[in-house]
């Protein structure tokens, strides 16, 4: 490998509604990761980190509160999955990209299929470097809010990770009575709240094209990328419904 690279982008993106936001994405190929920011329409704030060495990615989402409603002004989630090599391109790659027409709104070129995820496991903040060290800066408002799956808790104790940091969270089948939070009717009871965010546009793939020499051979070479949208919805335990009052029959 080079030198270490890293590169800012700003992309302007359509929000489903038709709002226009402005989406931040970092690459940073010596520590391996890469970053992405961007506020939705209901002016949350989203982040996807993805840390390539860990194979982890990091979800982070700032929701606003509502103030008349008790809550605090903001809140924050964290969402720790594992991180598949073909979901998002290289930070090496991403480090080389050249922002061309900032001005240009950009539609993702594929919309990739709704991520449904249970997350039926927290992950203990203090602990949580271990996992990845971007847990730390990305997760830090989120203290008691890191949820994970059982399914990644297991592929990550396969490569050594410390188990102590996991615990299993309530399910259904342990408290017969929890409902869906948008189903309960009592603010201070425990429930599964959901969550759903969309990242509008990322670098899922690099574009290979065929070049032929003086002699008739043929090589391909990277020669861009093609951009992605995916939406993801979380499940996961409150132990208040207080905590999820954006989950409501609307």
């Amino acid at each position: 490998p080079g030198p270490a690279a890293r590169a800012e982008l700003r992309v302007r993106v359509r929000l489903p509604g038709g709002q226009v936001t402005e989406e931040s994405l970092q690459a940073d190929s010596g520590s391996d990761c890469i970053s992405l920011e961007l506020r939705t329409a209901d002016g949350a704030l989203v982040t996807l980190t993805a840390d390539f060495r860990q194979e982890v990615k990091i979800f982070r989402a700032l929701i606003l509160g509502e103030l008349e409603r008790g809550q605090s002004q903001f809140q924050a989630l964290c969402f720790v999955t594992r991180l598949h090599r073909n979901e998002i391109i290289p930070s090496e790659s991403m480090a080389k990209l050249r922002q061309k027409n900032p001005r240009t709104v950009r539609q993702a070129e594929e919309v990739r299929g709704l991520e449904h995820l249970s997350m039926d496991v927290a992950v203990n903040f203090s602990k949580g470097a271990q996992l990845s060290s971007h847990i730390h800066n990305v997760c830090a408002e989120a203290k008691e809010a890191i949820y994970t799956r059982e399914e990644d808790v297991k592929f990550w104790l396969e490569k050594g990770v410390d188990g102590s940091m996991f615990e299993v969270l309530p399910q259904t089948s342990d408290l017969p009575d929890l409902q869906r939070c948008k189903l309960c009717a009592d603010r201070w009871k425990p429930c599964i709240c959901s969550y759903s965010l969309s990242i509008e546009w990322y670098p899922c793939m690099l574009k290979y094209c065929k070049s032929r020499d003086a002699g008739g051979k043929v090589s391909s070479y990277k020669c861009g990328i093609r951009s992605c949208q995916k939406g993801y919805t979380f499940d996961y335990y409150v132990p208040q419904k207080q905590l999820c009052l954006w989950d409501e029959e609307t």
